[in-house]
């Protein structure tokens, strides 16, 4: 856990310096999650830029922190020096003469801090009988972020191949995995490393969506409450949940630790809740949604405009002979260009809004263009590497569709089945919002979420990916775009009266009880859901011991093969992922099927991907049964034994 701790705490020092060359004003805790960001996606771009030419080793990742570490050079100074003295003197300043508002505060921190803590370290977590997450919603994506993370640690995975789909790109955005597979090398156990980066990278979106809040409605309260309706987003869920109580004899007391499903996602909900659902499994987004939205808050300065440019950085344009390129703008282009590798849909979306905002300002363009080149300096390299030699079948990506996943609902009853009231809350605080007596904010705060309204309805109207659940992964920023004009509307209900103050209470308690029924499930362990078991671990670490760590092996198609635990390439593993990523794997789970059940062709399918080794285990077994093949243990005798533990073997075919 120390490792873990210490190594992003120097990951984030390193973004923290770097926060100061584009963001004024801001407190230090804003500095210290802004940092963990932005010094995550620079050390993680570096650290595998490192490990492609010299190899996933102890020193390319010290080196690779060292470069990270190198804006610390800024401080050296004297304005930047200044202001982050500054920002500590006022750090300092609010821990001193505690009062209730402070107390209030930092409970507000401390809470969320907790909640996270107890919600991840369910994330996975070791038993008797072996590896199990305690996410309700994680059972096969834990094994496809532990493939990647391994399959750096342990099968040397640079440039990075899918490790579920080999001699393919690895087009999934890694970046989030691969700065927790660099935490493991120095000795910490990817369970901690996988939870210490989750539980600040929460942390920070908490702050970042607070100030990003602020910031639009320049209300401190509607900033407090912007992240409690993020983090405990659910719908009308609440509701059966009552129901199923009635159902049962059970206390109340009882029931409540012994709930029998979530009440955010299932056949009826399929909004969920964004931790439950999103954050646990899509660990990308965890890392693209904070970082996103520090280039969103720049992007309503420039569109606001707000300049926050120093002397010193207004003499260095002048010196060099132009003004045409803005420093803050490109910086944090930089940055988004880095989103490629981070969360690729995040991109699409500061895609969309940059091009609506730009044509609603393009006397900004100076600013508009320095931003945009920074973007592709960074993300068309990225997007090139890519999309060559991707198996990925980008015409899955788009179809028209319309209604997202109602499922045959009607679409009215299912948005509000599925966001409860946060609908009607956001046209009244689009209403709100424009009662301010400043003309100019109020266009444009107006004119600011239109691109949101759009991702809305692009998102009911198409497959933006070839399973249509995944368009969350934009409509989460129309939910995150709506959030301050919902806390907005909460904020002036609690400021006028008490009668108002509890239709305020009311209200975020209904945006926020069904999430925080399923968050609640999690965090007092009502769920154990078995991944592998110690055979499969035993297995695995055999694997590791006798086979390279670039070996091909041909193992049952499953979310929770042994293999992923050994960080070894796959012929292909479950198919519901590979769907999901617009992979046609089709031909080779044909020959898959050929080999297990050693028919004729089971010699010319091992020798045509030129497969080294077959697992054989339970998950073989269950798969041939569930597809009607019989199994056929007598072809693979011929091969000789290299593993073996429990019901496995391993069998060198190569």
């Amino acid at each position: 856990m120390f490792i873990s701790l210490l190594l992003l705490f120097f990951v984030t020092v390193g973004g923290l310096s770097l926060t100061y060359l584009f963001a004024e004003d801001e407190p230090l805790l804003w500095r210290l999650c802004a940092g963990n960001i932005v010094g995550s996606v620079v050390f993680g771009l570096i650290c595998f830029l490192a490990a492609c030419f010299f190899g996933f080793t102890p020193l390319t990742i010290l080196l690779s922190l060292a470069i990270t570490l190198l804006p610390l050079i800024l401080f050296k100074r004297q304005d930047l020096r200044g202001k982050f003295l500054a920002n500590w003197q006022t750090a300092k300043g609010q821990m001193e003469n505690t009062d209730v508002n402070k107390l209030l505060r930092f409970a507000f921190y401390a809470g969320f801090f907790i909640i996270f803590w107890l919600f991840f370290e369910r994330t996975i977590f070791e038993t008797p009988i072996g590896i199990s997450t305690g996410a309700s919603q994680n059972l096969g994506d834990l094994p496809f972020h532990l493939g990647a993370i391994f399959s750096f640690t342990d099968g040397q995975n640079f440039p990075s191949q899918n490790p579920s789909y080999a001699d393919a790109k690895f087009t999934y955005p890694f970046m989030a995995d691969l700065i927790a597979a660099s935490f493991i090398p120095f000795g910490a156990k990817v369970r901690d490393a996988m939870l210490v980066q989750n539980v600040f990278l929460s942390f920070s979106l908490l702050v970042i969506l607070e100030n990003f809040t602020f910031k639009l409605t320049n209300n401190r309260l509607a900033g407090k409450i912007a992240p409690a309706i993020l983090f405990f987003s659910g719908g009308l869920g609440f509701l059966w949940f009552f129901n199923d109580f009635e159902q049962v004899s059970k206390g109340f007391t009882e029931f409540l630790m012994n709930m029998p499903k979530d009440y955010t996602i299932s056949d009826k909900f399929r909004w969920g809740n964004s931790l439950t659902t999103l954050f646990v499994t899509q660990r990308s987004l965890l890392l693209g949604l904070p970082l996103t939205l520090i280039v969103l808050q720049k992007i309503w300065e420039i569109f606001n405009g707000e300049k926050e440019k120093s002397e010193d950085v207004e003499k260095e344009d002048s010196s060099v002979g132009t003004n045409f390129f803005t420093f803050s703008p490109f910086l944090v282009g930089l940055l988004a260009g880095t989103l490629p590798l981070t969360h690729a849909h995040s991109l699409a979306v500061l895609f969309i809004v940059s091009a609506i905002l730009f044509f609603f300002s393009a006397e900004k363009w100076r600013e508009w263009v320095a931003f945009g080149v920074g973007v592709a300096v960074v993300a068309i390299p990225e997007l090139l590497w890519a999309m060559t030699d991707s198996a990925t079948n980008t015409s899955t990506f788009f179809s028209w569709f319309f209604g997202w996943d109602k499922r045959g609902a009607n679409f009215f009853w299912f948005w509000l089945t599925n966001t409860g009231i946060f609908i009607p809350l956001l046209l009244f605080g689009i209403f709100l919002s424009q009662r301010t007596k400043d003309k100019g904010k109020r266009t444009k705060l107006l004119i600011f979420y239109i691109p949101f309204v759009v991702l809305f309805i692009v998102s009911n109207s198409a497959k933006l990916a070839p399973w249509e659940w995944d368009n969350i992964k934009v409509l989460i920023y129309w939910f995150v775009g709506s959030i301050p004009f919902v806390a907005l509307v909460l904020a002036w209900l609690w400021e006028k009266n008490n009668i108002l103050k509890a239709v305020a209470a009311i209200c975020l308690v209904g945006l926020m009880l069904a999430g925080a029924l399923d968050v609640w499930r999690v965090v007092t362990r009502q769920i154990d859901y078995g991944v592998f078991t110690t055979d499969a671990i035993k297995i695995a670490e055999q694997i590791k011991q006798k086979t390279a760590p670039n070996a091909l092996f041909l193992n049952a198609p499953t979310y929770n093969t042994a293999i992923v635990l050994s960080g070894r390439r796959s012929l292909m593993r479950y198919p519901g992922h590979l769907a999901s990523y617009g992979i046609n794997f089709a031909e080779r789970e044909a020959d898959l099927k050929h080999i297990y059940t050693g028919d004729g062709m089971a010699d010319a399918a091992l020798k045509k991907y030129n497969i080294e080794y077959v697992l054989i285990g339970p998950e073989v077994d269950n798969y041939l049964k569930a597809v009607s093949l019989p199994p056929n243990p007598t072809f693979f005798q011929k091969f000789p034994v290299v593993a073996e533990a429990g019901q496995y073997k391993v069998y060198k075919v190569n």
